[in-house]
């Protein structure tokens, strides 16, 4: 696996691959149509900027998130664009079946080439008396490897959020999410051409032979993790999500790798940042971020992403700041220099094979530019001569 953004890790792991998350984000006075027009846009600036995958997350019911249907957005940004890979991150496995993820994503090869990249996430309740994974275990904020890696945030459905409302339509019922193992096995024998009806093979163009590559995408040292190591399959580790379990997350997949379709293990970590052309403004364009994280943290949904100004007006209380604290402090924030030098200590902290970045501002014009001097940047960390070595 290669990017189009720098090299593979080198020496010290200078030079890693950056690619973009995007969850269509809508900003406030805006439509869902202008976000979905602003995403193609700044897809064709990633792919001119070098960035090498475009991702697309999926989300339900929320006001500020227009990214409900990221397959369709996905063919979108593939026939926008021609060099970048695209796919999404993730498909929440349990909301569709196996047999629609496969040939969904394989009539999205068939029709833009193999640049197409599938990743998968668990969804849903577990079923009832599951225990939680060892790394949600209460513990005290920690910096590792100058790393902040705070305490893990006890993320619970409220039975009238919108998180409960989007299962019920959706049809998920507690204990689904431990199908993903079997929904993944149809998945993989379906693009494989090896899935068996009493000893027939049963095929399903597109999706037989389709030159997808497949992902596992997780938040904690849970089942994802482990499922993902144990295949020898690529793996997305959330630090702009789950900041307080990305370690975990990671040591758990490496620890269950085995070889597969990969012989080492390859992972991606994401993080949430935002570039300005200098301090001062990156710290004004990031206004507003706690506000719509605890949108969703609180269960009523993202809201529309407010206005610097917006912002400033409607602060949060004691107790809304506390419940996104975590999420505050590990954004990266700054000019590019900056955001870079904690993009290396991310990678350096967890041995990231390439960087995910997802940025949302208010304006899209400036979301843009975020990410074309980070881009901008990093290339040149990537080209600059390793430093001299003294002999004595």
């Amino acid at each position: 696996m290669t990017g189009a953004l720098g090299a593979e890790s080198g020496a010290g792991g200078r030079a890693v691959p950056l690619s973009v998350l995007d969850l269509v984000p809508v900003s406030s006075g805006s439509t869902a149509t202008t976000a979905l027009a602003n995403t193609l846009d700044l897809a064709r600036a990633a792919e001119r900027a070098g960035y090498a995958r475009y991702w697309l997350a999926e989300h339900h019911l929320n006001p500020g998130v227009a990214g409900s249907a990221p397959n369709i957005v996905i063919g979108a940004v593939a026939a926008a664009t021609s060099t970048i890979r695209v796919g999404s991150a993730a498909t929440l496995v349990g909301n569709v079946r196996g047999l629609q993820i496969a040939e969904t994503f394989g009539t999205l090869a068939a029709l833009y080439g193999p640049r197409i990249d599938l990743g998968l996430g668990r969804s849903g309740a577990p079923a009832p008396g599951t225990p939680k994974p060892p790394s949600l275990a209460p513990r005290e904020d920690e910096v590792v490897d100058g790393l902040l890696v705070p305490a893990p945030f006890d993320f619970r459905i409220a039975p009238r959020s919108r998180f409960a409302l989007q299962g019920e339509l959706l049809g998920r019922v507690p204990g689904d999410v431990d199908r993903f193992s079997d929904d993944l096995a149809v998945i993989r024998a379906l693009f494989a051409g090896t899935y068996t009806r009493d000893g027939v093979v049963v095929e399903a163009p597109p999706a037989t032979g389709a030159p997808v590559e497949l992902w596992i995408h997780g938040s904690t040292g849970g089942e994802s993790a482990r499922t993902a190591g144990a295949l020898g399959l690529p793996y997305g580790a959330n630090y702009h999500t789950s900041p307080g379990t990305v370690l975990a997350s990671v040591q758990a997949y490496r620890d269950a790798f085995r070889p597969g379709v990969l012989d080492a293990p390859h992972v991606i970590v994401s993080a949430d940042v935002v570039v300005g052309r200098t301090p001062d403004e990156a710290a004004e364009l990031a206004l507003g971020y706690g506000q719509w994280v605890h949108s969703i943290r609180s269960g009523v949904g993202a809201v529309e992403y407010p206005t610097p100004d917006a912002a400033r007006e409607h602060p949060l209380d004691d107790a809304a700041a506390a419940s996104v604290a975590d999420r505050i402090a590990t954004r990266f924030v700054g000019d590019a220099g900056t955001v870079a030098d904690r993009l290396e200590t991310l990678r350096r902290a967890t041995g990231a094979d390439e960087l995910l970045v997802t940025t949302i501002t208010h304006d899209h014009a400036a979301r843009v530019r975020s990410y074309e001097l980070l881009a901008a940047e990093w290339a040149r960390r990537a080209d600059a001569p390793e430093p001299a070595v003294a002999v004595r």
